[in-house]
């Protein structure tokens, strides 16, 4: 298991974001230099956990529970043999493509050791917007994306450190629950009577997730 790609973005404007501003980070470009991974301020505040990546979009990204995201390059070649184009590294807008990992396999609340010092920590996966669909440039991407249901993992940032391209991945540890990173998204976009179900992982999961399963019980019971 390794990193196959470390991948940047610059605050760019498109014509296709809801951003006040009409800019977006999204377009992320690899980089063969060495990057520092820190735990970023609140969510909010626009700080990535990657020094040199751009987040615009404050209200859905950023902050200590999305500090990173990874991306499988496998299920970057399944969509390219989907879509018959080319997909390259950082072409979800990922931080990370991994290479040899299960990313949306993953478990909430596993921690991965990421070249000599970094240590992450799976809180969640990733809603698709209309700046990604249109960043892919695919109808109905959307509902594609969230129907194939491998969203790739937020991480937060538990020891920061340096990374680059070719590292390798550690998984530290795994939690002693079955809630993966699939479950989650498939419980917060289509199926919501699954979101009982990600409550043994506890304060792993990101808080707005947690929150959303509490209040379902609440309100329907488990």
């Amino acid at each position: 298991m390794k990193l196959l790609s470390v991948n940047l973005g610059r605050r760019t404007a498109v014509p296709y974001t809801d951003h006040p501003q009409g800019v977006t980070g999204i377009d992320k470009r690899p980089t063969d230099a060495p990057v520092r991974v820190t735990a970023p301020a609140a969510k909010g505040t626009g700080a990535s956990g990657l020094a040199g990546d751009d987040v615009c979009d404050t209200r859905h990204h950023g902050g200590p529970d999305q500090a990173v995201y990874a991306v499988a390059r496998e299920d970057l070649d399944d969509w390219e043999r989907e879509l018959g184009r080319t997909l390259a590294n950082g072409g979800f807008g990922e931080n990370f493509t991994t290479l040899g990992m299960d990313v949306s396999g993953a478990l909430i609340g596993e921690r991965w050791r990421v070249g000599p010092t970094v240590v992450l920590e799976v809180t969640s996966g990733r809603i698709p917007c209309r700046t990604f669909q249109a960043h892919v440039g695919e109808e109905r991407w959307v509902k594609r994306f969230t129907e194939k249901g491998a969203p790739g993992a937020y991480l937060r940032v538990v020891e920061p450190g340096e990374v680059r391209a070719g590292d390798a991945i550690e998984v530290l540890h795994r939690p002693d629950h079955e809630v993966t990173v699939a479950l989650q998204f498939r419980a917060v976009t289509t199926q919501r009577n699954l979101l009982p179900k990600l409550l043994p992982a506890g304060e792993a999961l990101h808080p707005e997730s947690l929150a959303a399963a509490r209040k379902y019980v609440e309100q329907h019971g488990s």
